[in-house]
C-alpha cells in the first residue's frame, strides 16, 4: 500500500487520513498546531508538526510519500499568507516534488479561500504537474457539502494511486 501525506490537519484531513488508513494506506498529516496531534494520531495517522510557509519543515514529511494532498482550501489567517499558500508556497512545493518519491498530487480547489486564489492555485498545480509529468487531481467539491467532498476526496486519491 501507499504512504499519503496530507497537508492540512483539520477535520477534513483527519477524516481522509482515517478513511485511507482503513484501506491499508499509511498516512501522515502535516499540521502547524501541536494541539491537533491527539486527533491526528487517533485517526491512525502519523503527525508531523510543520508549516507550508516554511518549506524546510516539510523535508522529513516527504520521505516515502507516494501521494501529497494539498488540503488548504479553507486555510485561514493573514490574507497574504493564505494567498502565498496557493501561489508561491504551492509552486515551490510542486517544483521540489520532482526530486522525491511523490507520484501524484491532490489539490483542493474549493473552500473558504477566495475563489480567484484557489483558481490560481489550480492553474499553478496543473502547470507544474504537467511540466514534470506528475499526475494531478483537483478536488472541486465544496467542503460545506461534507458527503460530496468526502466521496470526491477518496475517489481522487484512489485515481492517483492507480496511475502513480
Amino acid at each position: 500500500m501507499a504512504r499519503i501525506l496530507i497537508l492540512g490537519g483539520g477535520e477534513r484531513g483527519v477524516w481522509l487520513a482515517g478513511k485511507l488508513g482503513e484501506q491499508g494506506h499509511a498516512t501522515r498529516i502535516l499540521t502547524r498546531q501541536e494541539g491537533r496531534r491527539a486527533a491526528i494520531e487517533q485517526a491512525g495517522a502519523q503527525c508531523v508538526i510543520g508549516d507550508p510557509d516554511r518549506l524546510g519543515t516539510l523535508i522529513g514529511a516527504l520521505d516515502g510519500v507516494s501521494i501529497a494532498c494539498w488540503l488548504l482550501g479553507c486555510a485561514h489567517g493573514d490574507e497574504d499568507q493564505v494567498r502565498a499558500l496557493h501561489d508561491l508556497r504551492l509552486r515551490s512545493f510542486m517544483v521540489k516534488t520532482i526530486d522525491t518519491t511523490i507520484r501524484g498530487v491532490l489539490y483542493e480547489a474549493a473552500g473558504t479561500v477566495p475563489a480567484q486564489v484557489l483558481a490560481g492555485g489550480a492553474q499553478i498545480a496543473a502547470e507544474v504537474a504537467g511540466r514534470n509529468e506528475i499526475p494531478l487531481a483537483l478536488l472541486c467539491a465544496d467542503p460545506a457539502d461534507r458527503e460530496r467532498w468526502r466521496a470526491e476526496a477518496v475517489g481522487a486519491v484512489q485515481s492517483l494511486l492507480r496511475v502513480a
